[in-house]
C-alpha cells in the first residue's frame, strides 16, 4: 500500500466562490503522483540515470465536495494496473482531522481523479517500455479499482 499524502488547503487555493479552486484540486493530486513515483522506483535518481519519467496523458476529476481554507487533505493512491509502457493509478482525497490522520472507514472521499500515464524516454521523444524492476514494483503495488473508476462523463441531454 502507499502511503497517504498529507496537505492542508492554503488561503491562495480558495476561490472566488469561497472553496478550494479546481487548477489546485490538480495541484495536489499531481504531488500524489509524483510520490507515487517514488513508491514505484521512478524517483529523481532513476528520471537522471535513465532519461525516462511518467508522463500523464490522460485524467479524470471528479469534485464531490466543496472543501474550505485551512482543511487538512489526505490523499489515497492505487495502482489499478500497469502494462509495458502504462500504468493506470487513482487518487482519492479526504478532509481528515489534522496533517497526520488517516480517513475513517466509512469517509466519503471530497474528490477523485483517475490517471493513465505513459513512461517516455525524454531524450528519444516516445514511450518506452518499463524496465523489469519497476514493472514488477507497480505489480506488487496494484489493488483492486474502487468501484468509481473506469467511469465516463455524463452526456449532456
Amino acid at each position: 500500500m502507499i502511503p497517504l499524502l498529507h496537505r492542508t488547503v492554503r488561503p491562495e487555493w480558495i476561490d472566488y466562490n469561497g472553496h478550494m479552486s479546481e487548477a489546485f484540486y490538480v495541484l495536489a493530486f499531481g504531488h500524489a503522483t509524483d510520490a507515487l513515483m517514488i513508491q514505484a522506483g521512478l524517483h529523481s535518481a532513476y528520471r537522471e540515470s535513465t532519461g525516462c519519467s511518467l508522463y500523464t496523458v490522460e485524467s479524470h476529476i471528479r469534485f464531490l465536495r466543496d472543501v474550505p481554507a485551512g482543511a487538512h487533505l489526505a490523499i489515497r493512491s492505487r495502482v489499478l494496473g500497469a502494462a509495458a509502457k502504462k500504468a493506470r493509478f487513482t487518487h482519492e482525497m479526504y478532509v481528515v482531522e489534522d496533517a497526520s490522520t488517516a480517513p475513517a472507514p466509512d469517509a466519503a472521499p471530497v474528490a477523485t481523479t483517475e490517471l493513465l500515464a505513459v513512461h517516455v524516454d525524454r531524450q528519444a521523444g516516445r514511450a518506452t517500455a518499463f524496465p523489469d524492476p519497476i514493472r514488477d514494483r507497480f505489480s506488487e503495488l496494484t489493488e483492486p479499482a474502487p468501484e468509481w473508476a473506469g467511469r465516463s462523463i455524463a452526456a449532456v441531454g
